[in-house]
């Protein structure tokens, strides 16, 4: 039996926005949750640009890389490679029932509506929602072309959470660490996962 709660499958596609994926990760792991990472090729361009993050390409290095830098345990983060079949999360017998797809490129909403599996994140998105798991996108486009919001609407009515990265103001953010912790929090909320990142509203300090 895992020493760790249910693992969560968390992705990185090359949407901007990294820093809402890495704060997740962190959580999480604060949170005794074991977590399987997806990386595709332009998040880690991402990862880099925006939070100075270079992972490796190397599973294994860049699983002791995301370790170090959320502070987990032994075993707790597994980084899959894009083309690492054997993962559990190629299959519907393995696979994590929730994962999150944070942040989630207009391309990855694509292929995901169209099933298509050509690299591990697609594939594991499609297993989550062929076994009636819990799949939230969390998209940072602006505008949605016609395309986009098609897309979406597809995925919604398969029961996909899509949650676009649109952090509020009414619990008067002081930083961007609180609009990140904004939209961190209602991913957990969605989760069903206990945290006390930010107020709720009505209910004051």
């Amino acid at each position: 039996m895992s020493k760790y709660k249910d693992p969560i499958t968390l992705a990185f596609s090359g949407a901007s926005g990294a820093p809402y994926g890495l704060r997740l990760l962190e959580v999480l792991v604060e949170l005794d949750y074991q977590v399987y990472v997806l990386i595709s090729s332009a998040a880690r361009v991402v990862l880099d640009t925006e939070s100075n993050v270079k992972l490796s390409g190397n599973e294994e290095k860049a699983t002791e890389q995301l370790s170090a830098l959320c502070k987990a345990k032994d075993g707790q983060i597994k980084v899959f490679g894009k083309d690492n079949w054997f993962s559990p999360v190629a299959s519907g017998s393995a696979a994590p029932k929730k994962m999150v797809v944070c942040p989630c490129s207009a391309g990855s909403v694509s292929a995901i509506a169209l099933g298509a599996s050509d690299n591990l994140l697609e594939r594991a998105a499609d297993v989550v929602i062929k076994e009636r798991g819990q799949l939230i996108l969390v998209p940072r486009e602006t505008p949605f072309s016609p395309i986009h919001l098609e897309n979406m609407l597809k995925l919604s009515q398969l029961g996909v959470t899509i949650m676009p990265a649109a952090p509020g103001f009414y619990h008067q953010p002081q930083s961007i660490e609180d609009l990140v912790d904004f939209m961190v929090a209602r991913i957990l909320d969605h989760l069903n996962i206990e945290h006390t990142l930010a107020k709720r509203w009505g209910y004051g300090d």
